[in-house]
C-alpha cells in the first residue's frame, strides 16, 4: 500500500538513527568481544547480530534513498570486513570475523544454506505465466542480453593477469564463471524498481521482468554446467555430456511429473497435518531433495533449489500464504547473513593498487556496456522503439544479489581469486545502485497506448475483486436438483481453482449421483476455460477436483474439519433449505455455521418448481439487487462472473429507501450513480453487457420481487449476515425468498464492513441485506 507523502519525511530521522546505531554498534561489540573473551558460540551469536543489525540499518537508509535494501546488507558486510573494520581496527575484525576454521565454518554454514533459501524464494517469485503472456520480445532480449556480456566476460578473462585467477584454475573455466556473472540480471532488483515505478503491469515493465526471469533461469543452468566442468578442473567431453544430459533430464522431469508431485505433496500436507507450519517443512524438504539431486548429477545445489522454488510458487494451494511464511524467515535471517558474509569476503583495500582500480573500472564498463548493448539489440530485433530499447537496456543492468551468489560460488570452489571476487562485488554494487535512477528516467519518457490502458483498467478491477483472487473452493451439495445446479455453478466460479466436494449423503465415489455432481462441476469449469480463451485471456489451468469421503450423514464437525485446511469460500446447495417464511432449515444452519469465511448459498424458494434453470444467451436474466455495500458489490461480481461464462443477460437493480424521486444533484443520487458506475466498470472487465435501474418508491423486497417476475432465471444478492448462531440476513432477504418465483444465490462475508450508505439502508430495513 502506498504511504502518504508526508510519511517518509517524518520517518527519515528514524531510519538515519537506525543506520547510525547499526554503525555505532560495530566497535562497541568488537570491544566487548575483545575484553570479555567470548566463547566460540558467543562469537558466532555476535557475528549474526552484527550482520543483521548493520545490514538492516544500512538497508533501511538505502531504501529511503530509493535504492534496493539488499545492497545495504552487502555493504554492511563490506564495512564489517577488512575493507573498513579490518582497516581501522584489525585486531577486533580478526577476533570477531576472522577466527579459526571451525569458527568461520559456523557462520559460513548459515550463509551456504541461505544461498539455497534465497534461490528458493527467487524461484517462487519467478512468474512463468508472465513470460508466456509477454511473448517473443522477452526471449529475444534475454538471448542477446545473455550472449553479449557473456562473450565479453569470457574474452576478458583470457587477458586478465594470472594473479586475479585462482591458483590451478584454467582460464576457460574462470572465463565461464566471469561471463555468467556479467550476463545475469537480478530479478529481485529489477522487479523492485519496476514495481516502485508502477510499471509492473505495463507492457514494457512485464517485458523487462520476464526477460530478467528468463536470463536468471538460463544463467543458473549455465552456472550449474560450469560448476560441473570446474569440479574436474578442465573440460572433459564425457563428463560434459553427462552433465548436460543430467541437467536436461532433471529439468524435463521437474516440469512434468515433478510438478504434479510437488503440488500433491503440498496439498496433502496442508490437508492432513494439524501441526503448525507443516507445509513450510515440506517445502524445505522438497528444496533439499531437489538440491541433492542436482548435486548427484554433478551440478551445484542452487539449480535444484531454484527449480523447486518455481514449482512451489506455481502450487495452487495457498501459494501466497506459504510465500509469506517463508519470506519472513528468509529476508529476516538468511538474506542478511549471506550477503553480509559475502561482503566480509570482499577487501576493497586492494583497489589502492592503481592497476587493480583501473581493471575494476574496466570490468564495470564491460559489464554495463555489454548488458545494455545486448538488451538493446534484442529489443531492436523484437521491433520495439528506440525509447523502449533504452529502457530495457537500463532495466537489465542490475546484478545485485544474483551476481554476488555466482561470485561466492566461484570463490568457494576455487575458480576465482579473492581479488577478482572483490572486483565482481564492486561491479555488482555499482551497477545495482546505478540502475534505479536510470530506469526511472527511461520509463518516465514512455507514453501509454489505448489498448494497454484498457488492459490496466481491467487488471485494476481484478486486484480489488473477490472471485478473481479466490484460491480454493469448498462445495457442499446434496443429491437433488439444487445440488446439481450448485455443483455446476461451483465449476463456473471455481474454474482453475482447486475445488473440494462434500456430499451430504456420503455415498462412495462410484455411485451415479456422485459422478453426476463431478460432471456438473467439470462442465462449468470447461465453460470457464473456453470463455477465457474467447476473451483472449489466459485460460485457467485444470485444477484438482477432490471428493472428500466422510461418514453419512454430513455433520457440522466434518465441514469444520475440512474448513481448517484453508478455503476462500464455502458454496452450499441443499434442497428444502428455505422455509415458507423465508428462513433456513436446521441442516443449512449447521453446515454454514461450521465455516467462518465467505458463504455462497444456492437456494430454491418454496414456491419454485423442481426444475432449475439452464443459464445461457437465450435464457432468462440474472437479476442483481445492489445498495452500495461491500457485500452487494461482491454479489454483483459473482453474478457477472457467472454471466461471463454462461452468456446469460444481467440486470442490476439499485434498491434505495422508499421515498419521492430526488433531484439529480443530491448527494444520495450521486452516490447511487457512483455505485452503478463502479458495477458497469466491473461488467466491462468481465465482458458482460448489463442493464441498470434504480428503484426508490417501494420497499426493497417488493421492488426485487416485481422485477423477478419479468423473465428472471436467477437472483444473485450480496447480503450481510446478522450476528448470532442462526443464518439471518434481514427482512429484505426473507421477503425475496418468500415471494420470488426463481432460484436465489446469496453471497455473504461477515468480515466485510459496510459503508455509511449500507449502514443507513440496514437500519431502515431497505437494503438488500
Amino acid at each position: 500500500m502506498r504511504q502518504l507523502s508526508f510519511m517518509p519525511n517524518r520517518r527519515r530521522p528514524v531510519s538515519l538513527a537506525l543506520a547510525a546505531a547499526a554503525l555505532a554498534s560495530m566497535p562497541a561489540a568488537a570491544f566487548a568481544a575483545e575484553k570479555t573473551g567470548m566463547s566460540s558460540e558467543g562469537i558466532f551469536v555476535l557475528e549474526v547480530i552484527l550482520l543483521l543489525v548493520v545490514g538492516r540499518g544500512i538497508g533501511e537508509l538505502l531504501e529511503r534513498l530509493g535504492q534496493p535494501a539488499v545492497m545495504g546488507q552487502l555493504i554492511g558486510g563490506i564495512l564489517l570486513g577488512p575493507s573498513l573494520l579490518g582497516w581501522l581496527w584489525p585486531a577486533a575484525e580478526r577476533l570477531v570475523f576472522a577466527g579459526d576454521a571451525a569458527q568461520k565454518s559456523m557462520i559460513n554454514a548459515i550463509a551456504q544454506f541461505g544461498v539455497l533459501m534465497l534461490l528458493l524464494l527467487t524461484g517462487m517469485e519467478t512468474d512463468l505465466r508472465l513470460v508466456r503472456r509477454v511473448g517473443r520480445a522477452c526471449f529475444s532480449i534475454s538471448a542477446t542480453g545473455v550472449a553479449v556480456p557473456f562473450a565479453l566476460g569470457f574474452v576478458a578473462a583470457q587477458f586478465m593477469p594470472a594473479s586475479l585467477l585462482a591458483t590451478g584454475s584454467e582460464r576457460i573455466v574462470s572465463g565461464l564463471f566471469l561471463g555468467t556473472a556479467l550476463s545475469i540480471s537480478s530479478v529481485k532488483i529489477v522487479a523492485m524498481v519496476v514495481r516502485e515505478m508502477n510499471f509492473m503491469r505495463r507492457d514494457l515493465g512485464q517485458i523487462i521482468v520476464s526477460s530478467a526471469i528468463i536470463e536468471d533461469t538460463i544463467g543458473w543452468v549455465i552456472i550449474a554446467i560450469t560448476i560441473g566442468i570446474a569440479t574436474h578442473g578442465r573440460i572433459e567431453l564425457a563428463s560434459l555430456a553427462f552433465t548436460l544430459a543430467g541437467v536436461a533430464a532433471f529439468m524435463a522431469f521437474s516440469f512434468t511429473l515433478g510438478r504434479r508431485i510437488v503440488f500433491d505433496a503440498i496439498r496433502w500436507t496442508n490437508d492432513t497435518f494439524r501441526s503448525e507450519y507443516a507445509v513450510v517443512t515440506v517445502i524445505l524438504a522438497i528444496m533439499g531433495g531437489m538440491a541433492l539431486v542436482t548435486d548427484l548429477i554433478g551440478v551445484h545445489t542452487v539449480l535444484g533449489a531454484f527449480v523447486a522454488g518455481i514449482l512451489v510458487g506455481e502450487s495452487p494451494i495457498l501459494s501466497r500464504h506459504i510465500e509469506g511464511q517463508l519470506r519472513g524467515v528468509i529476508t529476516a535471517l538468511f538474506m542478511p547473513v549471506f550477503f553480509g558474509v559475502a561482503g566480509l569476503s570482499a577487501d576493497l583495500t586492494v583497489l589502492d593498487d592503481p592497476e587493480l582500480a583501473l581493471l575494476t573500472v574496466a570490468l564495470v564498463a564491460i559489464a554495463s556496456l555489454g548488458k545494455f548493448g545486448g538488451a538493446f539489440i534484442g529489443a531492436e530485433a523484437a521491433g520495439m522503439s528506440r525509447s523502449e530499447g533504452i529502457a530495457v537496456g537500463c532495466g537489465m543492468n542490475a546484478r545485485g544479489s544474483t551476481e554476488v551468489i555466482v561470485a561466492s560460488i566461484g570463490l568457494s570452489i576455487g575458480v576465482i581469486s579473492h581479488t577478482l571476487f572483490t572486483m565482481i562485488v564492486t561491479m555488482a554494487v555499482i551497477t545495482t545502485l546505478a540502475m534505479p535512477p536510470t530506469l526511472r528516467w527511461a520509463l518516465g519518457r514512455l507514453p501509454m497506448g489505448e489498448a494497454e490502458k484498457k488492459r490496466l483498467e481491467r487488471e485494476e478491477v481484478d486486484q480489488r475483486g473477490f472471485i478473481t483472487n479466490l484460491e480454493r473452493l469448498l462445495v457442499v451439495v446434496d443429491e437433488g436438483v439444487v445440488g446439481r445446479f450448485a455443483a455446476y455453478l461451483a465449476g463456473v466460479i471455481g474454474a482453475g481453482k482447486p475445488t473440494t466436494v462434500l456430499r451430504t449423503s456420503g455415498e462412495s465415489e462410484a455411485d451415479p449421483v456422485e459422478a453426476a455432481h463431478l460432471d456438473e462441476i467439470e462442465k462449468g469449469a470447461e465453460q470457464g476455460r473456453e470463455a477465457a480463451k474467447e476473451a483472449d485471456e489466459e485460460p485457467a489451468h485444470e485444477a484438482p477436483l477432490t471428493r472428500r469421503p466422510h461418514d453419512a450423514p454430513l455433520s457440522a464437525e466434518a465441514v469444520a474439519k475440512e474448513a481448517r485446511k484453508g478455503y476462500g469460500m464455502l458454496l452450499i446447495g441443499l434442497g428444502r433449505a428455505v422455509t415458507a417464511k423465508g428462513g433456513f432449515s436446521r441442516r443449512l444452519n449447521e453446515v454454514a455455521g461450521a465455516f467462518e469465511g465467505p458463504l455462497c448459498l444456492v437456494l430454491k424458494p418454496a414456491g419454485v418448481g423442481r426444475q432449475m434453470p439452464r443459464l445461457g444467451p437465450g435464457s432468462g436474466r440474472i437479476l442483481v439487487p445492489v445498495n452500495g455495500t461491500a457485500n452487494a458489490r461482491r454479489g454483483a461480481e459473482l453474478a457477472l462472473a457467472v454471466a461471463s461464462v454462461t452468456g446469460a443477460p444481467v440486470k442490476v437493480l439499485y434498491v434505495a429507501r422508499p421515498g419521492r424521486d430526488e433531484p439529480r444533484d443530491t448527494v444520495s443520487h450521486r452516490r447511487r450513480e457512483a455505485v452503478l458506475k463502479d458495477i458497469v466498470a466491473l461488467a466491462d472487465r468481465y465482458g458482460v453487457e448489463i442493464e441498470t435501474a434504480i428503484r426508490s418508491r417501494a420497499a426493497a423486497a417488493d421492488a426485487i420481487a416485481r422485477q423477478a417476475g419479468r423473465n428472471v432465471a436467477l437472483i444473485v444478492m450480496g447480503v450481510a449476515r446478522r450476528p448470532g448462531e442462526e443464518l439471518i440476513f434481514g427482512e429484505t432477504t426473507s421477503g425475496v425468498l418468500q415471494r420470488c418465483p426463481c432460484p436465489v444465490m446469496l453471497i455473504s462475508d461477515a468480515r466485510l464492513r459496510r459503508d455509511d450508505e449500507g449502514r443507513e439502508a440496514l437500519r431502515s430495513g431497505t437494503g438488500t441485506g
